[in-house]
């Protein structure tokens, strides 16, 4: 099973949903970045369970543990151990489930593939293994500062309702004033009705978080098989109910004309860059030093609070009733996970770049 990710900044994580802790350990992480502890704790704060009506009610602090790797208030660049204690499992609520398989979730899978599974909140496969990517995504995060570069994600679509324009319409910032985390007022009104509406149906719902990369400078990224949109698609496809990764002009706009579609070079202030931006940032899998931003499609939660068909591990049809808290939707809690694992994947491609200076 790999745990891993990075070449040079890489994340190792471990735990499970309700076992004693989730951590990992990040390597590769540059010497001489002044550690902002309380920037971490804000970061896990916007992923932690119970923060809000329309997320899950599992109670947890998420307060991070630094194990190595920081000294006097600055990395040291030798590995960084962390780990956060789970304090709120109720694992009882899963023992209805020990022995069958929840539709559209791992427990099949799993268990094909190990000969077992922790049904406990589904074990490796739980959402809660996201924790740690945050972590490794608050310090490379606190590396990219020094460099200028800025990541902001936001939720841009829940079902039927759309954020409407470009993200360039929008103040990203706000997207933080409200609990669904999108930057309109109006329109995060609307997407939280249509979530409470859901849960209170016993039912999820899906959709789009949009995310957004300033000020990466030209030529991050490989021309071939480590093209740069291809290591962020593999790092959003890795979350949890992501299903889906576009960027640029992506597939909305794929029907068009090359001719609507180009961007043009002109030159700005003895430097090139283009008239519009429909490559997303990215030409030729290398960074073009235009902002980067891309599209993650998220599914409905696969836990529904009401009866559906499953069967058993012996193959018998039974009825599943699931317990237990779950978020109706993931998008609020998902936003600072794909920040992080953009974050992971510049800070990596950067390292990568200046090491074949």
């Amino acid at each position: 099973m790999s745990n891993s990710f990075g070449k040079i900044f890489t994340l190792t994580t471990f735990g499970e949903s309700h076992g004693v802790a989730v951590g990992g350990v990040i390597d590769g992480m540059p010497a001489g970045i002044p550690f902002d502890e309380s920037f971490l704790q804000s970061e896990m704060a916007r992923r932690r369970p119970g923060q809000s009506a329309i997320t899950t009610g599992r109670q947890e602090a998420d307060q991070v543990e630094i194990l190595s790797g920081i000294f006097e208030g600055k990395t040291t660049g030798t590995p960084i151990g962390f780990e956060v204690r789970n304090q709120n499992q109720h694992s009882q609520d899963y023992e209805n489930i020990r022995n069958l398989f929840r539709p559209s979730h791992a427990d099949y899978t799993y268990t094909e593939k190990y000969g077992l599974r922790d049904h406990r909140g589904g074990g490796r496969s739980s959402a809660r293994e996201t924790l740690s990517r945050v972590v490794g995504g608050a310090f490379a995060k606190m590396a990219l500062r020094k460099l200028g570069i800025q990541i902001q994600a936001y939720t841009s679509q829940v079902g039927d309702i759309r954020l409407e324009g470009s993200y360039r319409d929008y103040n990203l910032n706000e997207a933080e004033m409200n609990a669904v985390r999108c930057p309109d007022a109006d329109t995060a009104a609307r997407m939280e009705a249509l979530i409470s509406q859901v849960k209170a149906e016993g039912d999820t719902i899906g959709g789009v978080i949009t995310c957004v990369v300033r000020g990466v400078p030209v030529g991050l990224g490989e021309p071939c098989f480590d093209k740069l949109h291809a290591a962020l698609g593999q790092a959003m496809l890795s979350i949890n109910a992501c299903k889906g990764f576009d960027y640029g002009l992506g597939f909305d706009d794929c029907g068009r004309r090359g001719s609507e579609m180009i961007d043009t070079f002109v030159a700005k202030d003895g430097c090139v860059t283009t008239s519009t931006n429909h490559s997303g940032g990215i030409q030729g899998g290398i960074s073009n030093g235009q902002d980067i931003y891309f599209r993650c499609a998220f599914k409905p939660v696969a836990t529904l609070l009401r009866e559906v068909q499953t069967i058993t591990n012996e193959g018998e049809p039974t009825v599943l009733k699931a317990r237990g808290r779950h978020d109706p939707c993931v998008l609020p809690r998902a936003v600072p996970v794909v920040e992080a694992m953009a974050a992971m994947v510049v800070l990596d491609y950067y390292l990568q770049n200046a090491a074949r200076l």
